[in-house]
């Protein structure tokens, strides 16, 4: 088949150059408030200048635009041909070429979220049911790639929970994404479970599971535990971004442009951070740039304004940076399944994809990103299959224009009954088991109607079956092991 290709431009050449050049001013003249000891250390011995006292740290433009090239260089390496890397709502992977769309996207779900908006419409806080229902979930829709934790079990304690939750995550599926991590302790006992699975040092080298991230405090500032979570992944090798979330009329200028500068010069900081820790860190940068709603102060994921800012972020990885860039996509504002997600959840994975994003996460959350559900999970997952096929289009050759069958039909004919017409429509035609197209007679004698009505009969389908471990005996006792050791040590007990 052949597909859609060019892309959406959110932003010409001059203006990626002024927004770069826009970050490299604030690091320079503005700079980052570093909390941690140690990151203002290795900062300084490549060249930034540290003010013991305010704590902040400023960067010379030689200095981050070092690392920039080098992280150009390190994207189009032969040594990271095949990398193909789960990371936080996206994937990282190497060899794309930047004016190309990415047909073979990938889509994540996870969220970590507290809250599920169950199947009997409740809104409430998840349990470890919950968390191993929407495991099936995972398994079961093939558009979802990779995944986190859809909702994670309250009733853990909250200093445990990344580590039993990733136990959780590693047991029952084999679409590993990225984990939580709150503290640095965590990441001790996250390897550990993750070299469970891969076997071996090297391979867990090769193929990173279970990595969590940095995230700086927008605006402009690094505390002391996240600085401290992106160093020990980076010390570890594993790869790693300083992710930022610049809300503009909040924590950024009112306007998209100073909202991607200050969420440029934020995650360009831990590209700096990186490399002065390790000079053959596996290193990124990202960020989730979003207008503020003025009524509420709530920061949207979706919305009408946010997809040209979502747009022009992935233009500046993608074309100026050359790296992959994946959106914070699939999200709605509202609270409920409906019209209002569903209009918000396919502009925020087409319009990203049509920009020349790699992936799109996290799906199946309502409310903001902090509510998952399981019905929006199972429509979430059509949108993704209508997006493949809208990226798909349709060849044009001597077969496929088929002139000598309409020849044979002629005026006033039918192609039904033809032989290209059973060859050709289950890959052409869009085959979809809840989207309806029913005169209203034989809508009206349906037993289940309705979108959501369909969706929420699939997934009681796929939550009545069993949820099948992925691993050995062997390897689950050694991950309790492991979880046992951790509670001990993280809740002193």
């Amino acid at each position: 088949m052949s597909r859609l290709f060019g892309k959406i431009r959110v932003l010409n050449d001059r203006e990626m150059s002024l927004l770069h050049e826009g970050a490299l001013r604030i690091l320079e003249r503005v700079g980052m408030k570093v909390y941690h000891a140690g990151a203002r250390e290795y900062l300084k011995s490549v060249g930034c200048r540290v003010d013991a006292n305010s704590l902040i740290v400023k960067f010379p433009p030689e200095a981050v635009q070092a690392a920039v090239d080098e992280m150009r260089s390190d994207f189009g390496s032969p040594r990271r041909e095949g990398l193909r890397q789960a990371i936080r709502f996206t994937e990282s992977s190497y060899f794309t070429r930047p004016d190309e769309l990415q047909h073979d996207f990938t889509v994540n779900s996870g969220g970590f979220n507290a809250f599920i908006f169950d199947l009997q419409g409740n809104r409430r806080t998840a349990d470890g049911a919950d968390v191993r229902d929407s495991l099936k979930l995972v398994n079961a829709l093939e558009e979802i790639t990779w995944s986190g934790l859809p909702c994670a079990d309250q009733s853990i304690p909250h200093p445990l929970r990344p580590v039993k939750m990733a136990a959780e995550l590693i047991k029952h599926t084999n679409k590993i994404g990225g984990i939580e991590a709150w503290a640095p302790l965590d990441i001790e006992y996250l390897q550990q479970i993750a070299l469970v699975v891969r076997g071996s040092q090297a391979e867990l080298q090769r193929r990173p599971c279970l990595v969590g991230y940095g995230e700086s405090r927008t605006p402009l500032a690094l505390d002391e535990n996240m600085a401290e979570i992106f160093i020990e992944y980076v010390r570890r090798g594993m790869p790693q971004s300083l992710d930022t979330m610049p809300s503009a009329g909040t924590t950024a200028p009112a306007s998209g442009a100073g909202t991607l500068a200050v969420g440029l010069a934020e995650t360009l900081a831990g590209l700096v951070l990186g490399k002065a820790v390790r000079t053959d860190a596996v290193l990124s940068i990202d960020a989730t740039p979003g207008y503020c709603d003025m009524k509420n102060l709530i920061f949207p994921y979706a919305g009408a304004e946010r997809m040209p800012l979502l747009g022009g972020w992935i233009q500046m990885l993608r074309e100026f940076y050359g790296i992959t860039a994946g959106a914070h996509g699939g999200k709605t504002n509202s609270c409920l399944p409906g019209f209002q997600a569903g209009m918000e959840k396919a502009h925020s994975i087409l319009f990203p994809l049509l920009c020349g994003a790699s992936g799109i996460g996290t799906i199946g959350q309502i409310e903001f990103g902090i509510t998952y559900s399981p019905l929006q999970m199972v429509l979430d997952a059509e949108v993704v299959r209508a997006t493949k096929r809208i990226l798909q289009g349709f060849e044009v050759n001597e077969h496929t224009l088929a002139l000598e069958l309409i020849e044979k039909v002629g005026p006033e004919g039918n192609f039904m009954a033809e032989e290209h017409t059973a060859e050709h429509f289950r890959e052409e035609f869009w085959l979809s088991e809840l989207t309806e197209c029913d005169p209203w007679e034989a809508f009206s004698k349906k037993q289940v109607r309705g979108m959501e009505k369909l969706a929420e009969e699939k997934a009681r389908a796929i939550l009545a079956a069993p949820l099948e471990p992925v691993l050995s005996s062997e390897q689950i006792a050694e991950i309790d092991r492991i979880v046992a050791h951790a509670e001990k040590k993280i809740l002193g007990q």
